[in-house]
């Protein structure tokens, strides 16, 4: 029942950004078909004869492929940056409301968006720019509701202890997602690529609705509680952090009745203690070690998102792959991502710091770039590549915006305010998604890409190992205090 019950808040978290993350891969993976559908086919001779050309191009955005890569770009942009807003505002908002609310609006409102955008447009013939715009606005902001939720759920029901494997290990549902999302595409992308919208959308806003009927965001909603630690030290002892996380509802009874009859022995005229407040988010950007590690998020994650954004659109058009094994090869990077990401959190649970891991899979990353940068025309090798520079560079971009946030979101600075993971979190992944956004329509040209891939990914990579170099000398000064007290102990 223990396990059961622990496990089944872990799936709903997993399960929520999966899903978020295969809808937003679909855009990634359907651009070479959005491109030809927004840009004019070649005409032959006899075309004239039975189609006029303003009936041909009435459909069509662009006058060739470079304009409508272009506007694909700049949609990446804008939703990156209504991203990055809606970051710090539902940051805000799950502090303060119900995450089981949050999540479940941002799931299902972006669902809906994305089967306007993606299927119902293409049905009904609707090309529009500002349409796509506007609609992608909306898409980033209600996207921007979901992650800082899941992280502030699993910062509710797991404590210090493995947090770095654990949320290494769960917040590889970003590349499962775009796993998932790559095989739903390029299964019904011969269909046309509105019917990937409409897949992804479909299982997304189903998922909503599971997660409105059935997750439980924190132990307090079944009267347990669970003590509270961070990587810089606890902030609350609770007097029942002895007793089991879960167990069957009998336990939960006894749980209540003793707690109750300690109270009215013990106890018997202290008032009960009041909900910790939400911190605000100024207070929550001052905090040690936010402003850092958003900074070095801002860099790293330019280069993920470069990755996540145009590695399929590349491939399809550089190496001349069918759009559909392109979709499928580039699953390997996120598949380096997860194990990357695992890894490197067992190891910085096992040194008890998370700065040294971090900088060492940094530097290795600007080789793994450099490396892939010169890629073969050969699918093998560039699976291979494209792994290793997936588990040098999602590695660590997956413990910061997850273990490291939750490290952040309940440090001794938050003590007697506790609420403040969710806001934590929406400050280090929104200012990683300006640093994505600002990146974007350089990365549009399908001739340059891996150049600049390589260029600005290595000089990002580099970028982010600065901002964490102080933290670095931090902890590798801790480390040396505490083996010297070893050494006089002994």
């Amino acid at each position: 029942m223990l396990c059961h019950s622990f496990l089944s808040k872990t799936a709903f978290c997993l399960s929520s950004y999966v899903l978020l993350h295969a809808s937003r891969k679909t855009f990634s993976n359907v651009k070479v078909s959005i491109s030809a559908q927004w840009t004019p086919s070649i005409l032959n001779d006899s075309s004239p004869a039975f189609s006029p050309g303003e009936t041909w191009q009435d459909n069509r955005l662009f006058e060739d492929e470079k304009q409508a890569t272009l506007f694909l770009g700049i949609l990446d942009s804008i939703f990156l940056f209504s991203y990055a807003l809606g970051l710090y505002l539902s940051g805000v908002i799950g502090d303060r409301v119900n995450l089981r609310y949050v999540l479940c609006f941002g799931l299902c409102g972006s669902a809906a968006v994305e089967f306007v955008f993606g299927t119902l447009t293409e049905w009904l013939h609707i090309y529009n720019l500002y349409l796509y715009s506007s609609l992608w606005v909306l898409n980033g902001l209600l996207q921007s509701a979901v992650w800082p939720c899941v992280v502030a759920v699993m910062g509710n029901w797991f404590g210090k202890a493995g947090r770095g494997f654990v949320f290494g290990l769960w917040s590889a549902c970003a590349s499962v997602g775009n796993i998932l999302g790559a095989f739903l595409a390029s299964s019904v992308l011969k269909y046309g690529y509105e019917y990937a919208f409409l897949v992804t959308s479909v299982v997304q806003f189903a998922g909503g609705v599971v997660v409105f009927f059935g997750l439980l965001t924190s132990p307090k909603e079944v009267g347990l509680s669970l003590e509270s630690e961070t990587g810089l030290g606890p902030i609350e002892t609770d007097t029942d952090s002895h007793k089991p996380l879960m167990s069957d509802e009998e336990d939960e009874v006894e749980v209540e009745v003793y707690g109750r009859r300690g109270q009215s022995v013990e106890q018997p005229v202290e008032p009960p203690a009041e909900s910790p407040q939400a911190i605000g988010f100024l207070k929550a950007f001052c905090l040690p070690g936010v402003l850092p590690y958003s900074l070095a998020y801002a860099c790293l994650k330019l280069v993920n998102y470069s990755f996540f954004f145009w590695l399929p659109f590349y491939l399809s058009n550089n190496y001349k792959w069918k759009e559909a094994q392109a979709d499928r090869l580039s699953v390997w990077y996120d598949v380096g991502g997860i194990i990357g990401g695992t890894l490197q959190g067992l190891i910085s649970d096992f040194m008890g710091k998370r700065a040294p891991v971090l900088v060492v899979s940094l530097m290795l990353a600007i080789g793994a770039l450099v490396g892939y940068s010169r890629s073969p025309n050969d699918q093998v090798i560039n699976g291979v590549l494209l792994a290793i520079t997936g588990f040098f560079i999602g590695g660590p971009s997956n413990i910061i915006s997850s273990a490291i946030s939750a490290d952040l979101g309940r440090q001794d600075a938050l003590r007697g305010s506790k609420e403040a993971l969710a806001t934590v979190t929406g400050i280090v992944d929104g200012t990683g998604s300006i640093g994505a956004a600002a990146g974007q329509v350089k990365m549009k040209k399908k001739s340059n890409w891996r150049i600049k891939q390589n260029e600005f990914g290595s000089m990002r990579t580099a970028g982010s190992i600065v901002f964490i170099t102080p933290l670095l000398v931090r902890e590798l000064r801790a480390m040396w205090t505490e083996r010297r007290a070893r050494q006089r102990q002994l």
